[in-house]
């Protein structure tokens, strides 16, 4: 995710030096759902994991 971040910055730099104001408005936008992304991912990392057990396996039912 870093390296996707330092392109999208590069990218807005190259688009300020040749005034692409919408390039820079959707690369804005990327940038901010890439940090959510970030932050969602770092905030479920710290989450303890749930325990959901191994299945016991079934015995067939004897028939009456």
């Amino acid at each position: 995710m870093e390296e996707i971040r330092d392109n999208l910055v590069a990218r807005i730099a190259e688009a300020e030096r040749e005034g692409w104001i919408g390039e820079i408005d959707g690369i804005d936008l990327t940038l901010t759902f890439l940090r959510a992304k970030r932050n969602e991912t770092q905030r479920r990392a710290q989450r303890p994991p749930v325990a959901l057990g191994i299945p016991a396996r079934r015995r067939p039912q004897e028939s009456k």
